[in-house]
Order: structure tokens, then C-alpha cells, then sequence
């Protein structure tokens, strides 16, 4: 029996450094969106929509920084997919802003529908021995998906309230953030075996 380690590829390496820091600022700027937005989204003003659109865009930036350090493949596909609809929801919500608050929702809810199945499709990919399991990334995605039928549902009802929203950016900052911290813990943790 073979008691070879296997050495971590440099592109492997890389691409955990590069996603580590990915995460993290994604997850340390969903925090500060929520509580930007936890202040001012009471009336919907310039500066309430301003953040609204903000919003799915830092998720089209962070798309985008990804899709550049992806090899090819159906994961590069899903998150430049995934890019171009959060840019879209910003646009929607630039429209919708100016409507209301059940429009409004209905549009992050929608967002948060598919791009919760795009995180959750690309989390599945990403696990393995380089990347780890994925779990927060797999949770947090599963959340979005559910969550963006809720916010369409209470869109639909008596008093859509936009409060939720701020709750759902914390939880996606959190998640990416925890994400961050394990794959520093896995980059520790396959440094030491090959030390």
C-alpha cells in the first residue's frame, strides 16, 4: 500500500487562494449592503433604489472575477449565465423601483430563484479534495432558491415589506464568508500534509 501524498497542483492552489479571496469580499460586502440598506429602504427614494441595483451587481462583478479563473467547462458557462442575469436583475430593479414595493420584490425574489440554483449547481461541481465540500456555498444557494419564492409570494399579498431583504444579504454574507474561512482551513490543511 502506497503511502504517497498527492501534491496539490499549483492552478488547484490557485484557484483556492483566488476563490478564498472572492468569497470573502463578497461576503464582507453583502454585510455592508444590508446594513446600508437596513437604513435607508424605507421610503423608496434615489438612494433606496441605488442600493437595490447595487446589489446584483456586486454579484455580477464577483461573477464575472470568477469566470476568469474558471477553466473551461459547464461551471465557466453557469457563472458567466449567472453574471449576465444579475446584471439584468439590476436593471429590473432600477425599473421596478420606481413602481413599488411588491414590484420590487418580485424581482429580487426572482433573482434570488435563479441565482441560488446557479450557486447551487456550481457548488456541486466545485466539491473535492482541492475545494472541499462546498457546504456553505450548497446551503447558501438552496436558501436563495427557497427564499425568492417567498419574497414572490409575500409580494403577492396584503403588506410586501422590503425589511426581508437586508436579512437575506446578511445570510448570503455570512455563508460566503464561512465559505472563505474553509477553504483557508483546506489550503492549512493540504499544506501540511505535503510538508
Amino acid at each position: 500500500m502506497s503511502t504517497h501524498t498527492a501534491i496539490p497542483s499549483a492552478p488547484a492552489a490557485g484557484e483556492r487562494s483566488s476563490l478564498l479571496r472572492l468569497y470573502l469580499g463578497r461576503g464582507i460586502l453583502a454585510v455592508a449592503w444590508a446594513l446600508a440598506f437596513a437604513g435607508a429602504h424605507e421610503d423608496l427614494d434615489a438612494l433606496a433604489v441605488t442600493l437595490l441595483v447595487v446589489y446584483p451587481l456586486i454579484d455580477a462583478v464577483s461573477s464575472a472575477i470568477d469566470h476568469r479563473a474558471l477553466p473551461h467547462g459547464s461551471q465557466r458557462k453557469v457563472t458567466a449565465l449567472n453574471g449576465l442575469l444579475s446584471t439584468l436583475a439590476a436593471i429590473a430593479l432600477a425599473i421596478a423601483g420606481a413602481s413599488g414595493v411588491a414590484p420590487v420584490l418580485h424581482v429580487f425574489g426572482a433573482w434570488a430563484v435563479v441565482s441560488g440554483a446557479a450557486q447551487v449547481i456550481v457548488g456541486v461541481r466545485r466539491r473535492g479534495p482541492e475545494l472541499g465540500k462546498q457546504w456553505p456555498t450548497l446551503i447558501s444557494g438552496g436558501l436563495s432558491f427557497l427564499v425568492g419564492i417567498t419574497y414572490n409570494i409575500q409580494a403577492a399579498g396584503d403588506n410586501p415589506s422590503l425589511d426581508v431583504l437586508s436579512v437575506y444579504a446578511t445570510g448570503g454574507g455570512v455563508w460566503f464568508i464561512l465559505q472563505a474561512l474553509l477553504l483557508g482551513w483546506k489550503s492549512r490543511q493540504l499544506r501540511a500534509t505535503t510538508a
